[in-house]
């Protein structure tokens, strides 16, 4: 079996996630060029109308959108448990108390068939393994809106989603302190409109966390 795996690591060598090069065998998910000089973001506790904290592994340019625009994209699911155990270090570290309920914003049904899989549904599933939490679904999408990426203006991203989620007819978000994922964190009209839902649900807190998020303009 160990020769077996040998093998294959030969054949497909590990990657990394970011820049595409071949790993060291000291060198786990990342290069240690991207390790130093990918953009990292820093923690963002500021509170919007209806989120109560951010945090996010890296700012979304450069390598770090190339690699996420494959996961999102492009067919490489295998990204998410680099990136789960990447943000799974920053959980630990700036929710060291934990929280009631992993939950994940969801793709629309179409979308999903379209694309095969939900990305942030792997996401939350690799950092459910991480910390030792079991996801759980608590939102559906209900209308297939546009693609957000493609809306520049901030208040028409907002009218975008704005009646896109709805709570799940079995979650009970009542009291929780939920933790919401997604891959990008842009404006944030989709986390805050899915946000408002959980709070709408009767969620205590809901904070977010994404792989990448963009600088503030």
């Amino acid at each position: 079996m160990r020769l077996y795996y040998r093998i294959l690591q030969l054949l497909f060598p590990a990657k990394c996630i970011l820049c595409r090069t071949v790993l060291k065998e000291n060198e786990t998910d990342l290069c240690r060029k991207c390790r130093i000089e990918a953009p990292r973001c820093p923690v963002l506790k500021r509170r919007t109308q209806f989120l109560d904290s951010f945090a996010a592994v890296w700012y979304y340019e450069g390598s770090v959108r190339g690699s996420l625009l494959r996961f999102k994209f492009h067919g490489a699911r295998s990204y998410a448990s680099a990136y789960g155990r990447l943000l799974a270090m920053v959980l630990r570290e700036e929710y060291p108390e934990g929280l009631d309920i992993l939950t994940w914003v969801p793709v629309s049904p179409l979308r999903k068939w379209i694309r095969g899989y939900d990305q942030a549904e792997l996401l939350a599933r690799a950092v459910g393994r991480e910390l030792d939490m079991v996801p759980v679904q608590t939102l559906k999408k209900i209308r297939h809106n546009r693609r957000q990426s493609r809306i520049t203006d901030d208040a028409r991203r907002r009218a975008n989603v704005l009646g896109a989620y709805r709570i799940g007819k079995s979650a009970d978000v009542s009291g929780k302190r939920v933790l919401l994922l997604d891959d990008i964190y842009t404006t944030g009209a989709t986390v805050g409109e899915c946000a408002r839902v959980l709070r709408m649900a009767g969620a205590k807190e809901v904070h977010c966390a994404a792989v990448a998020a963009a600088r503030k303009r």
